[in-house]
């Protein structure tokens, strides 16, 4: 199937695809706002650039689109008629990439938590997850340099 769109206007299309301050993205920090939690935004010495995080209680949370990063709801399951091979291959990288940049933060002693698009519909069990996020405490680590731990 041929694109629906001229080459120049799908290009205007997926230039509008923002990588950050997404709409799910705005809900998720508000409600941790509101919950009291502080943050701090797309910490580029991290792997993968987590979205939201917390260096006190070593943590970071993701942002997931459900299409993007394909989850397993409706919305993630939808393969795009148009370009077909591309779209899987993509959203395949997407998730593998998700993989890794998990363990790497773990390996580095992050916990790690990701918030689908799809589960903002009920923001009050989101809510619920998020309040037990704050409430464990980090994993405390030796001072440095001591060869402890």
């Amino acid at each position: 199937m041929t694109d629906v769109f001229t080459a120049e206007k799908r290009s205007a299309v997926m230039a509008r695809v923002k990588g950050r301050d997404t709409k799910p993205e705005l809900i998720v920090r508000r409600m941790l706002w509101r919950l009291g939690a502080r943050y701090r935004l797309d910490r580029k010495d991290l792997p993968g650039r987590p979205d939201i995080v917390m260096p006190g209680r070593k943590l970071a949370v993701f942002v997931h689109g459900c299409f993007w990063h394909g989850h397993t709801c409706a919305r993630g399951a939808r393969v795009p008629k148009a370009n077909r091979d591309y779209w899987t291959g993509k959203i395949a990288r997407n998730r593998a990439r998700d993989i890794d940049t998990r363990a790497k933060l773990e390996a580095l002693g992050w916990r790690v938590e990701v918030v689908w698009e799809c589960e903002l519909k009920e923001e009050a069990s989101v809510e619920e997850r998020a309040r037990e996020w704050l409430t464990r405490l980090p994993v405390p680590r030796s001072p440095r340099g001591t060869g402890l731990g």
